[in-house]
């Protein structure tokens, strides 16, 4: 009997511990719209080129790939500093070729005959004018590659779509076919 009374009172308090938990509240279920697509803004591209055309690299900016920076001034900057370079060396030898013309021989290039001279003003003209082309160059591809990264920032890109190779047994000769398979889940 001593026993009885410890192990059914054990029993009453564990019956009754529901009475003091929580109040049971009623959950009502939301189902989520998964065909919901994210606001899409046409101006982005715009925004990002026009950017990238007020300051080199604000577009790559405003698309938060801050990497692509470094890579657009890089290119920038090296061709603008062809362009200063062989633009000083041409203006040298048209200078010294002016002096030689006016009977003077006091340059820097004694060594080199008129010929020689005028060889030098085409050779570093040309590469002038080929910097330029190539700062020019990079100035547009910075602004084209804004735009772009912008456009492409607004696809949806998700795991439910998917492109995946596949090797499959062809049914008659038993030897592997390689495919393509384009999957998409709703």
């Amino acid at each position: 009997m001593n026993k009885i009374v410890p192990i059914s009172l054990l029993f009453f308090l564990i019956g009754t511990v529901s009475i003091f938990a929580q109040a049971k509240t009623e959950t009502v279920l939301i189902a989520k719209d998964t065909t919901k697509l994210e606001e899409i803004d046409p101006l982005t591209p715009a925004k990002a080129a026009f950017y990238s055309a007020i300051l080199p690299g604000l577009g790559q900016a405003y698309n938060k790939k801050y990497w692509k920076i470094p890579l657009v001034y890089g290119a920038i900057g090296t061709s603008l500093y062809f362009y200063l370079d062989n633009n000083k060396k041409y203006h040298d030898y048209r200078d010294a070729y002016k002096r030689r013309l006016e009977g003077y021989n006091d340059d820097n290039y004694q060594f080199l005959d008129e010929s020689r001279l005028i060889a030098g003003q085409k050779f570093y003209q040309r590469n002038r004018d080929l910097s330029a082309l190539f700062v020019v160059g990079f100035y547009v591809l910075n602004i084209i590659d804004a735009n772009v990264d912008a456009a492409l920032i607004q696809f949806n890109v998700n795991e439910r779509l998917s492109l995946r190779p596949e090797i499959y047994p062809n049914d008659v000769t038993f030897r592997p076919n390689v495919g393509l398979t384009f999957n998409y889940h709703f």
